[in-house]
């Protein structure tokens, strides 16, 4: 599991794809979210929007985030 550090109070999904290097583009990130493919903690999430927090995690595509 790959932890992102953040330096703000949350990032939001789309821009957390993004950042990790997953996605090309807003674009891509909102496709995949907006699709499916995107867990958070544990759950399918289809909010771009969603503000993730220090202890979240997100999986996509066999890879796992944790947010810090």
């Amino acid at each position: 599991m790959e932890k992102i550090t953040i330096e703000t109070e949350y990032i939001k999904l789309d821009s957390l794809l993004k950042f990790a290097a997953v996605v090309g583009t807003g674009g891509e990130a909102k496709y995949v979210i907006s699709e499916g493919m995107v867990t958070v903690n544990g759950e399918v999430c289809t909010m771009r929007g969603k503000k993730l927090r220090p202890g979240d995690k997100v999986s996509f595509q066999g890879l796992d985030f944790e947010i810090v």
